[in-house]
């Protein structure tokens, strides 16, 4: 059984940065792991997938501020964010493509203010 739980989202101030985990279980290690957000009123987005052959993707909004990691031997996938602004804040959701199947975790909020 596949289960995908977020933590380390909290109230950061622009220009801050934040470090997200997702510990997964169920999952191989060679499975497909990501990130999506999604912000109040608005349609979830890609913010970066991270493969198990070739480079990571990353959305154009968050090139060159967020960085996608994984931790096989502790099954963890990261995601560090820096010079986080306003339009960052949003739900993450970590995911994992399993066979033909995609999991999502419940998510952790993370809001950028002053």
């Amino acid at each position: 059984q596949v289960r995908l739980v977020e933590s380390g989202g909290g109230l950061v101030q622009p220009g801050g940065s934040l470090r997200l985990s997702c510990a997964a279980s169920g999952i191989f290690s060679t499975d497909t792991v990501g990130w999506h957000r999604q912000a109040p009123g608005k349609e979830r987005e890609l913010v970066g997938i991270f493969p198990s052959i070739g480079s990571t993707i990353y959305a154009d909004s968050v090139k060159g501020r967020f960085t996608i990691s994984r931790d096989a031997a502790k099954n963890r996938v990261y995601l560090q964010m820096n010079s986080l602004n306003s339009e960052d804040s949003a739900v993450y959701y970590c995911f994992a493509r399993h066979y033909t199947a995609t999991y999502w975790g419940q998510g952790t909020q993370v809001t950028v203010s002053s």
